[in-house]
């Protein structure tokens, strides 16, 4: 399987199963969509009667050898050798987990999926003893593997601020007990953000997700507190204060575009310009929600990411790099095997845990009874549901088998085929086109740094 397109003067070829990238000229371009395995000895007559209307007919046949040579070379065309490895994906110890540490939150942002904090089951925050225990089941379920990761989400973790370092101290003290390490990372709103929190942020945490939707117009009308009032410049003041005393640390800082800013490459510099360097936006999807994108904002969604595109591109000309983690693609090594196949271990490897002690395939499932796992203060765990997660690859869902990104999307994202599919085998579809799109500027993207600019 191949994937072919133009974009930024580029004629890229995509060698899906090899994850080989090709920047051909015209004919070969051109000569691709004549030809395919098995190949003759020669280039037969009809495409060459067909091609040399425009090309040289000896060019036609060197251009046919070359693409023949690729396939022997197994870089193009070549066979799928992945779906061996989804007998494999077999239930796995868990390595990673979400601690909702807080189903509460002080902002009333217009797009929340978790319903303004509370996943739609009531406002409260988790306590110590829930939180001693969720470290427990990571510790016991996590088999050999010695790094394990833990995310403070919401709501808001800060409004569960002593809890939250009453955690991260109880697993500390069982790291040696158990010959694991520990990597923590928090998600928060900023805005009970202070020294004393950056601080430990800083020294303790892995990374941080701060949220914040670009510029102070599209996030001040989007994230709001109760009483309607935008929350920019209130929290852009202390995200600087952290990312410059954060050093060497990961961290981003996290938006969201919606169908009311589609000129979301605004947002993005915008952020940019603030003092960011690592910028995460996300888009909103779903079906019959005021803010999410539709097929229709498609067009405008992909002319846009091409801006953003040539933008950064410029951007780098002038010396002024940035990440921007959507085009942020491995085209050289890729994650393992397992991972392509399934992603991001969604019920499987990786689970989340509410305040209540119950548990979920990931923070998105949450508050979907039809899959809560188990308890933890109950000792329950459903490996049924468990094995059927590690199954759901790209080759359970029918519509990932046949697609040329299956290889870096993984089959998407399960919550989203679940809650706008009814299937988590089912691709949802406006997603489905995002990722596409964004892979197919990332790849540009690696061509123009190789390259450099085409006529």
């Amino acid at each position: 399987m191949i994937h072919k397109y133009k974009l930024c003067g580029f004629n890229i070829v995509l060698d899906v199963n090899s994850g080989g990238v090709h920047i051909v000229d015209e004919l070969t371009y051109d000569l691709l969509d004549n030809v395919e395995p098995p190949f003759e000895e020669k280039c037969p007559e009809k495409v060459m009667e067909k091609l040399s209307r425009i090309y040289d007919r000896q060019e036609i046949e060197d251009c046919y050898q070359e693409i023949v040579e690729l396939y022997n070379d197994k870089i193009l065309f070549s066979e799928d050798d992945y779906e061996k490895y989804a007998k494999w994906s077999v239930a796995s110890p868990v390595k990673a987990m979400c601690l909702n540490i807080a189903h509460d939150c002080q902002l009333r942002c217009r797009y929340c999926f978790a319903s303004t904090g509370d996943f739609g089951k009531g406002r409260k925050l988790m306590s110590f003893e829930t939180g001693k225990h969720a470290i427990d089941f990571l510790l016991e379920n996590s088999g050999d593997r010695p790094n394990l990761e833990v995310d403070f989400f919401g709501g808001e973790p800060l409004m569960n601020w002593e809890t939250v370092k009453r955690i991260v101290d109880y697993a500390r003290s069982r790291e040696e007990e158990y010959g694991k390490k520990f990597r923590f990372t928090i998600t928060t709103n900023g805005l009970l953000l202070n020294d004393e929190k950056i601080d430990y942020i800083n020294r303790e945490m892995s990374n941080v997700v701060l949220s914040v939707d670009g510029r102070k117009e599209v996030n001040d009308y989007m994230r709001v507190l109760p009483g309607a009032d935008g929350c920019y410049d209130i929290i852009v003041p202390k995200y600087k204060k952290l990312v410059d005393s954060r050093g060497e640390k990961e961290y981003y800082v996290r938006g969201t575009f919606t169908n009311k800013n589609l000129d979301f490459s605004e947002d993005v510099f915008a952020l940019y310009e603030a003092g960011f360097d690592q910028i995460s936006i996300e888009p909103v999807v779903g079906e019959g929600e005021e803010y999410a994108l539709t097929e229709k904002d498609l067009p405008a969604v992909f002319k846009e990411y091409e801006k953003l595109a040539k933008r950064i591109l410029d951007n780098e000309k002038e010396g002024r790099k940035f990440n921007f983690f959507h085009f942020m693609i491995d085209l050289d090594q890729g994650p393992c095997a397992i991972k392509r196949l399934r992603g991001c271990g969604c019920g499987n490897d990786y689970v989340a845990i509410t305040p209540d002690g119950d548990i979920y395939p990931c923070h998105q499932f949450v508050g979907i009874d039809e899959y809560k796992m188990g308890n933890i203060d109950e000792g329950t765990f459903d490996q049924e549901m468990k094995k059927d997660f590690a199954n759901a690859h790209i080759y359970s869902k029918p519509d990932c088998r046949r697609c040329w990104a299956k290889f870096y999307c993984s089959g998407g994202c399960n919550a989203n085929n679940y809650e706008y599919m009814g299937d988590i085998r089912k691709a949802h579809k406006i997603s489905c086109e995002l990722e596409k799109k964004r892979l197919e500027v990332a790849i540009m993207m690696k061509a123009f740094r190789t390259y450099g600019e085409q006529e």
